[in-house]
């Protein structure tokens, strides 16, 4: 019986500059792996390159000027409400930089008691405490420091408060803040909104133009066409992106399907072998200490191969195990299980208890995930992540 299941490999490849050839040096550096670690290519292997060295090697970068222009064409740059943007110096200090840059003032609306990836702003407990409910409650910042002073984000030590309005300040834009969870609530300051949030970005659009707002945009509207050369983003305009210096950012990249298709042609050619491959950002779990979602790209994967489409079909061995196998052991059950797994369809699994508590989530979201865990934020220097034997179940030799 073969030991040894799914294998996860991290792989380095050079630093990746504007320009750069990225579907090649993928390839280079997986074949690189092969020969130095050497493990051959099987066929239904995946090969996974991070969003961000796509993005630089395609130098889709923008300023805040470039930003600053967009909003201001698209607002009019009067008084621009900006809603449920997430507390992170990484993801949107930049980006509110670039919209008070475009703006005469800007009414920025904070989601409580957490925005919307679990960065908390202020605890449950102490909201009960305070007798605040933030589903019907809308907080001006003087209430707010009022019932609960000021405070600092646990990790980064940021008062957010202060720190995003001294932003806008700094841009010589005025700033009003306030605290609620309804992104109607900005249309008693201004019929101009930017909605900042990423996954519930529909509702809010929808919500505002119902409601009346003039003008509705949200981070996927800025930037999702050159402004002075700066880069794009047709799709999800800034969603996804990052600082890069003190005054640009690096947008989500684009034609991703088109570089893993690239990736997985070259290596197919090089190995004889089936080989799928992906683009991956953040992974979709969350901090059980932290409460901190990952997710805060617009998707798990903006480009991958036509192999990686799908869910899981998958039976779950401990039930099979406890309930219809429950009375063999040894062999005889190892071989009872083998004849149900090559058993199963699809159509088999719906609805059938015998595949109950598998994971019900895209292929994409879940390897997606794996690798954002494999090769993190730092300093690993392995962009790059090969993945062999995760379509392999127990019958397979």
């Amino acid at each position: 019986m073969r030991t040894i299941g799914t294998v996860v490999r991290g792989i380095r490849a050079p630093i990746i500059r504007q320009g750069d050839d990225i579907a090649r040096i993928v390839s280079d550096s997986v074949q690189a792996a092969w020969k130095e670690a050497g493990f051959a290519p099987a066929n239904r292997d995946i090969v996974a390159v991070t969003e961000s060295v796509v993005a630089r090697a395609q130098g889709n970068y923008a300023s805040v000027e470039q930003i600053a222009k967009d909003v201001r064409a698209k607002t009019g740059g009067g008084t621009v409400g900006v809603a449920f943007p997430i507390l992170s110096r990484n993801r949107f200090s930049l980006l509110l930089r670039g919209m008070a840059a475009g703006c005469e003032k800007i009414v920025l609306l904070l989601s409580y008691p957490s925005d919307e990836v679990g960065n908390h702003l202020v605890d449950w407990d102490r909201l009960d405490e305070a007798g605040v409910d933030p589903f019907r409650d809308v907080l001006t910042v003087d209430q707010f420091r009022s019932f609960f002073g000021h405070i600092v984000h646990p990790f980064t030590g940021v008062d957010y408060i202060d720190f995003y309005s001294d932003l806008i300040r700094g841009e010589k834009c005025e700033v009003e803040v306030f605290f609620g969870n309804k992104v109607t609530s900005l249309l008693d300051y201004t019929d101009t909104v930017i909605t900042c949030d990423i996954h519930t970005r529909v509702r809010s659009k929808r919500l505002l133009r119902a409601a009346g707002a003039k003008t509705v945009l949200g981070l996927d509207d800025i930037l999702n066409a050159p402004v002075d050369g700066s880069g794009y983003n047709a799709e999800y305009g800034l969603l996804g992106s990052n600082k890069a210096t003190e005054d640009t950012v690096k947008l989500f990249p684009r034609d991703c399907t088109a570089v893993a298709e690239a990736i997985s042609r070259y290596l197919c050619e090089a190995s004889g072998k089936q080989i799928e491959a992906m683009v991956y950002g953040d992974g979709a779990f969350k901090d059980p200490v932290g409460k901190i979602w990952e997710l805060a790209d617009p998707v798990v994967s903006p480009g991958y191969t036509k192999g990686l489409v799908g869910t899981p079909n998958e039976l779950k061995l401990k039930y099979l195990a406890d309930n219809e196998f429950g009375n063999l052991s040894g062999e005889e059950l190892r071989s009872a299980i083998e004849a149900k797994i090559r058993a199963k369809t699809g159509d088999s699994l719906v609805g059938n208890m015998v595949s109950e508590g598998t994971t019900p989530r895209r292929l994409t979201d879940l390897i997606g995930s794996l690798c954002d865990l494999t090769s993190g934020s730092g300093d690993k220097g392995t962009p790059i992540v090969y993945i062999q034997g995760y379509f392999d179940n127990y019958t397979n030799e």
